[in-house]
């Protein structure tokens, strides 16, 4: 019997998954505003983070949200927002055919981001 695979927490998870564009507005030790624009084939992978919740705010496009536990899938659109709590095990994808465009709020806490995959 294999013992279970640790998962290992990143501070910085720039390098495992492409975006158009990226770009941080406020970086304050425990809080921080980045900003990201998906293609319509890009995704953010499978993760979690330990300590901070993600508060996503639409921009531009649509965005859909895949969660765990408890399973959910999430649609939304400019204007719209939804936070993923500490912990739950979320995967962002564009939900349209043309550039999506959201903000991302982190915090409040050390972040990470622990990859599922």
């Amino acid at each position: 019997m294999s013992e279970p695979r640790t998962l290992e927490a990143v501070k910085d998870a720039s390098h495992l998954y492409e975006v158009e564009r990226r770009a941080y507005h406020l970086q304050r030790p425990g809080f921080r505003v980045a900003e990201l624009q998906l293609a319509p084939t890009q995704k953010v992978p499978w993760h979690f983070h330990n300590n901070i919740s993600d508060t996503f705010y639409v921009v531009e496009g649509t965005m859909r949200l895949f969660l765990q536990e408890p399973k959910e899938e999430v649609i939304l659109h400019p204007g719209e927002s939804f936070v993923a709590a500490p912990g739950r095990p979320h995967l962002v994808t564009n939900g349209g055919d043309a550039s999506l465009t959201f903000l991302i709020m982190q915090g409040v806490g050390e972040y990470d981001y622990v990859p599922l995959v």
